[in-house]
């Protein structure tokens, strides 16, 4: 161990025995490429973009750890680069990277440590982040300036290893789905979540990309009607020390250490290469049942934390190049919540991203990405800029415009909550809906004029610069949170066993437990809790923009109301597949199966453009109108009244645009009516023009939900509506 003035030569362990030749190479592409070299040699080119570093080795090792180094002497552009003769799939590498050690100017290279490829395709082994894989000395007596001292044990026998993969781009037998935005469902899972617990599935491919591929987990998919899965991230990922520490796991991933590697822990077929088939049979699997594969992505941070977190790849790499660091160089500049935040101004860090979103397209077939705390990525110097190099970079890429573009539109930044404001392209994650929602249904809502706003398309957020009402993904529940079913169960967290005091996860759930705190066996209180599913699930699925469900929630998942579930990977954290054998549960499930065909089946439900709200003909029927319980066409009083009551109507005459064959579109009309009051309501339906007859299609307060209730109503004629629930009625010609 060195302090920062006792920087002399770093102690040479690598075995004393002869490798292969290092030929020069070529500087791109970047990462480890199996090629055929001079005279027809077969070997790997590696390439490693490292700025400011004095000198790199590459480091290869055997099946039994065994390690040789060798030089790479050829520099381009800082990218040091070599090819090896002989060196093919399967195995296994890393580098050390020589510089200089000065934490207060950032500098933070040390060669004892071994560093994973940034663009390391495949990744063997786990992070168990013992002392030696710091690059300083962790157990200092001084902590406050432990980040200063070197720490030169050698980190290679504690830290996985990229592998060389060979290329297989042949995706000639695959058919994406191309779903356009307009008619895009989207359910959040997670990888092993979804299928560890799955009754159907294989018990060695529960809990991997297999498993998802097989035909027990794509069959649920198809029969309930999405038309995408957004995967919690599948990149290469880190546990948190703090997390081992108390015998937990990260499991959802938000840890990333490598941006083109899926995960290893979720491969049934093995690590070394393996791994990636299996992801790409995945993705062509859940391809031929017409179902896109969008995953949900980090950029904005890595595992490396800040200056007290491990060296495990670009801290050692280039500390300097890669992150945003504070005035004070030994600070890392955190926006993220999560010790550091890449510095995507930079150009190699914007190339890093960039070349990884390509690859996820253009060779594992992906469909799209949500991007993760995307205001992160959009900061020029300091400030969110929707100029920025990124936003720029991913407008103008021929691949990337192309894919769907999902922004988380936040961070914890100063000036970090954006929604709203990412230009066209881009969708972003709706907050607003989720909030207005909620609140409605627990009775918060004090007038219903954000409520209409988000039903029909959120175009106060939206309607500008092109964008449609697909740029709002709609959302009433998400990983991070209280599941459906928690959320009307629980009114505040329980996050006990993430054993942190309850004190991580939200405080604002904006969730009612209808009566009793956690679960009861009060059947009055128990079928309230199943009607608020209900009315979140079917205000969710009918609303104008893009729903996005998370698993489980179509029949009923909890997580005991812990609403931070992210080092659960046991029970709390898997997907009960013994749920619709509860009556209850099944009719959820059933009601949500309905929608989703209703929806798909209903254009009017389904819009590319915003409602003019205007009279659209002679009889003055408009594409969208509000009413009063009365039966009377709202005013503009009416949205400023304190109310529990609203009824939406949907004109399928009016829907601007053409199908395919150039045909004018045109569907039912559609009458909802949404009531959170506590007692019955009576509702008188619009006469004409609005309708002559009505037909009910969906009423949340019935129970069996496996069939429409199919009653009639005469246009002007009074219906009653139940306590806390909701109604949809299709208008009859």
């Amino acid at each position: 161990m060195t302090s920062a003035a006792e920087q002399e030569a770093v102690p040479d362990h690598a075995p004393e025995r002869a490798g292969p030749p290092v030929w020069p190479g070529a500087p791109t592409p970047l990462g480890a490429r199996c090629r055929v070299g001079p005279d027809g040699v077969t070997g790997t080119n590696f390439a490693l973009w490292a700025g400011g570093a004095e000198a790199v080795e590459l480091c290869l090792f055997d099946p039994d750890g065994t390690e040789l180094r060798l030089p790479l002497t050829e520099l381009t552009h800082e990218i040091w680069h070599g090819f090896v003769p002989g060196i093919e799939a399967g195995q296994r590498y890393g580098y050390r990277v020589h510089g200089r050690w000065d934490p207060w100017t950032g500098a933070r290279w040390n060669p004892a440590k071994l560093l994973l490829d940034p663009y390391a395709r495949a990744v063997d082994g786990d992070f168990t982040l013992p002392p030696e894989v710091y690059g300083h000395v962790r157990d200092w007596p001084q902590q406050h300036v432990a980040d200063t001292v070197r720490d030169e044990r050698d980190s290679a026998p504690y830290v996985p290893k990229g592998v060389v993969v060979q290329d297989d781009d042949d995706w000639s037998d695959d058919r994406r789905p191309k779903t356009p935005w307009q008619d895009s469902v989207i359910y959040e899972l997670h990888v092993k979540g979804f299928t560890r617990l799955h009754p159907g599935i294989p018990e060695h491919l529960r809990g991997t990309y297999a498993g998802l591929a097989h035909p027990a987990a794509v069959e649920h998919l198809v029969r309930l009607g999405v038309t995408a899965v957004e995967l919690l991230p599948v990149h290469q990922f880190a546990h948190e020390d703090h997390l081992l520490r108390r015998g937990l796991r990260n499991h959802w991933g938000y840890n990333s250490i490598g941006y083109f590697a899926p995960h290893a822990g979720y491969s049934s077929s093995g690590t070394t290469g393996q791994q990636v088939g299996e992801f790409k049979r995945m993705v062509r699997a859940l391809h031929a049942a017409g179902i896109e594969v969008i995953l949900d992505v980090v950029y904005n941070h890595t595992a490396e934390a800040g200056e007290l977190g491990p060296t495990l790849s670009l801290k050692g790499i280039d500390n300097r190049g890669y992150y945003r660091l504070q005035s004070d160089a030994r600070r890392y500049a955190d926006y993220t919540g999560c010790g550091n935040t890449l510095h995507v101004v930079q150009p190699q860090v914007l190339r890093l991203i960039t070349d990884s979103l390509r690859y996820w397209v253009t060779e594992m077939g992906v469909d799209g990405f949500r991007f993760d705390l995307a205001a992160a990525l959009a900061r020029s110097m300091h400030d969110v800029d929707m100029l920025s190099p990124f936003l720029a970079v991913i407008a103008q890429d021929p691949v990337l415009r192309r894919v769907k573009l999902i922004a988380e539109p936040w961070d914890v930044g100063n000036g970090g909550y954006q929604v709203g404001a990412f230009p066209p392209l881009w969708t972003e994650w709706n907050d607003r809906y989720r909030d207005a929602v909620r609140d409605f249904w627990r009775g918060a809502l004090p007038d219903v004029r954000d409520l209409g706003y988000r039903l029909s398309g959120s175009s106060d957020l939206y309607a500008w610069g092109g964008r449609r009402p697909y740029a709002s993904v709609n959302f009433v529940t998400a990983h991070d949170g209280f599941t459906l079913r928690d959320l009307v169960t629980y009114e505040r967290k329980h996050n006990e066993a993430n054993g942190e005091g309850n004190r991580d996860g939200t405080h604002d759930n904006r969730s009612w437990n209808c009566g009793a705190e956690g679960e009861t066996d009060d059947p009055g209180i128990n079928a309230l809790r199943l009607r608020q599913q209900r009315n979140l699930l079917t205000t969710l699925l009918l609303s104008t923009g893009v729903p996005m469900l998370v698993a489980g929630d179509e029949m009923g998942r909890t997580q005991d109301g812990n609403n931070n579930a992210y080092c659960q990977d046991n029970a709390i954290g898997w997907l009960d597949w013994t749920l619709p054998g509860d009556p209850g549960r099944a009719q959820l499930l059933a009601l949500t199966r309905r929608l989703l065909a209703l929806r798909h089946d209903h254009p009017v439900l389904r819009r590319r453009a915003f409602f003019s709200g205007r009279p659209q003909g002679a009889d003055g029927l408009r594409d969208l109108a509000w009413f009063t319980a009365e039966g009377a066409e709202m005013t503009e009083p009416d949205w400023y009244a304190p109310t529990a009551t609203l009824g939406l109507y949907l004109s399928g005459r009016d829907i601007p645009g053409r199908d395919e064959r150039g045909e004018q579109i045109t569907d039912d009309s559609f009458l909802a009516v949404l009531h959170a009051g506590p007692r019955p309501l009576d509702f008188r339906l619009p006469g004409p023009p609005w309708a002559e007859t009505y037909e009910l299609v969906v009423d949340t307060g019935r129970e069996d939900q496996s069939t429409p209730p199919g009653t009639e109503h005469a246009g002007g004629a009074t219906i009653t509506v139940g306590a806390r629930s909701m109604v949809l009625l299709r208008v009859r010609a």
